[in-house]
């Protein structure tokens, strides 16, 4: 990193898009849906942890406001079987909408070239599942899903266009949750997820290439005594922008289990071990809206190369604002 690049520096070079955009890659990353490899997925979704500028921690004191909501709709086939709901099926049928409000926190302090950031979601839930044999009642249901925060995000500016961030995010079992029920919002599990993003900026093209990769860790679920083997989690992100404000793109996400899940009900499933690749196109906007910073992302991603996961598509839309 250049020495010379002061706090200073950095937030005269930030322009207005940049500055609206990071928002939305502070505030999102890592907030996705909630069921367990318990019940077949986990906590990412494929695709859905990269957003723009991930690896960007900005120098600037400000308060990051964001909504989102991510619509998935995904299905296991009858020759898979996979726990949930204190049993054992397969022929499933899932479609959630998580809608997250999530606030961070830029601490706009530098400290030997790092920058730092917080933040806290609070996210609700929508879940339908149903079952292809009628082997298991339909159920749905609107509920609290897990809170989750990150204490710290550490941000450090190697060049003027190459950035990274380190985190650990965390889910608290907070949200509803119950054996008796296929459609829970919560997992009754902590999850901790190291993460570590990285961000390319091609300033002359207006290209931005970033990567996101964590690897999530689970309490043992205290009702069922399941406990998810680890998840690895890539995603990556390309984006052309426009003077005008607008950028397209393309997303796409690997996610793979490291082991076998253990206990309860995982014998009988061979560990439930799954992966899952995707990719789809984003539409992203950032501009002023009465001098507030704006910004906007639409990602759709497709899930293919499935095993041991349901197999279907997400849907994204996040809109946050910067206030000083």
């Amino acid at each position: 990193m250049n020495p010379s690049w002061t706090a200073h520096s950095r937030r005269r070079h930030w322009p207005a898009r940049l500055t609206s955009l990071l928002s939305t890659g502070l505030a999102l990353a890592c907030a996705t849906p909630v069921f367990a490899t318990e019940g077949g997925v986990g906590r990412p979704i494929t695709g859905m942890q990269i957003t723009p500028y991930a690896g960007v921690v900005p120098a600037t004191s400000d308060w990051i406001v964001s909504f989102t909501s991510i619509y998935y709709e995904g299905s296991l086939g009858a020759e898979k079987s996979l726990p949930i709901a204190g049993t054992v099926s397969a022929g499933l049928n899932e479609h959630v909408v998580y809608t997250i409000a999530n606030m961070v926190k830029t601490w706009g302090i530098t400290a030997a070239g790092w920058n730092f950031a917080s933040s806290f979601g609070v996210p609700v839930q929508y879940t339908s599942v149903s079952s292809f044999h009628g082997k298991l009642p339909d159920d749905h249901g609107t509920q609290f899903a897990d809170i989750f925060f990150t204490p710290v995000v550490a941000g450090y500016h190697l060049t003027q266009t190459d950035h990274i961030a380190f985190s650990v995010q965390m889910y608290a079992p907070t949200g509803a949750y119950t054996t008796s029920r296929l459609a829970n919002a919560g997992q009754n599990t902590w999850t901790f997820i190291p993460t570590i993003a990285y961000t390319k900026l091609l300033p002359k093209h207006d290209i931005e290439l970033s990567v996101n990769y964590g690897v999530e860790f689970y309490t043992a679920n205290s009702d069922t005594h399941y406990h998810n083997a680890p998840l690895s989690v890539l995603d990556l992100l390309a984006l052309k922008r426009f003077k005008n404000g607008w950028g397209v793109g393309v997303a796409g996400g690997w996610i793979q289990q490291i082991g076998d899940d253990s206990g309860g009900l995982a014998d009988l499933t061979g560990g439930a071990r799954g992966h899952s690749v995707g990719v789809g196109p984003v539409l992203t906007w950032a501009g002023k809206i009465s001098q507030t910073p704006v910004s906007a992302t639409l990602k759709w991603i497709n899930e293919f190369a499935v095993s041991n996961r349901p197999k279907g598509n997400a849907v994204e839309l996040s809109v946050s604002a910067t206030f000083k």
